[in-house]
């Protein structure tokens, strides 16, 4: 079984929705939905959808986005300290946000994939990503 990591990145495209990325998102959340694929998100990937929907379009579209989030065959990591110690060193090391090296540290923490198409992850060496287009 495929285990990937989230960034906010891919969600936000797929609440958009109308697009390449958006097709590729639900084809993820069916597999995982079926058993065939694991998909892991950091709380504070979650939490920065959740702030995005609500300064960029309303605090309902916020709100459902926490509801969903609750129904999705995606597990919500919540980072121990360990984890956080990590994601500190990785914004100490490369330009990208904070809630980004989050979504860094945990595909390293489990050796796999990060999905996202946010060019901030570059510059970031020993890192497997999976590369979503651009709309």
């Amino acid at each position: 079984m495929k285990t990937r990591v989230l960034d906010s990145w891919p969600i936000l495209e797929w609440i958009k929705g109308g697009n390449d990325s958006t097709e590729f998102v639900d084809s993820l959340l069916s597999e995982a939905e079926d058993g065939n694929a694991r998909l892991l998100m950091s709380v504070i990937n979650a939490g920065e959808v959740y702030y995005f929907l609500m300064k960029h379009h309303s605090a309902q579209l916020a709100a459902s986005w926490r509801d969903l989030a609750r129904t999705l065959p995606v597990t919500i990591d919540v980072p121990a300290a360990e984890d956080v110690w990590r994601a500190a060193s990785l914004k100490g090391q490369f330009a990208i946000s904070y809630a980004d090296a989050f979504a860094a540290a945990l595909a390293r923490k489990h050796n796999c994939p990060l999905v996202t198409g946010d060019e901030e992850f570059r510059g970031v060496t020993d890192l497997n990503i999976e590369w979503l287009q651009r709309p």
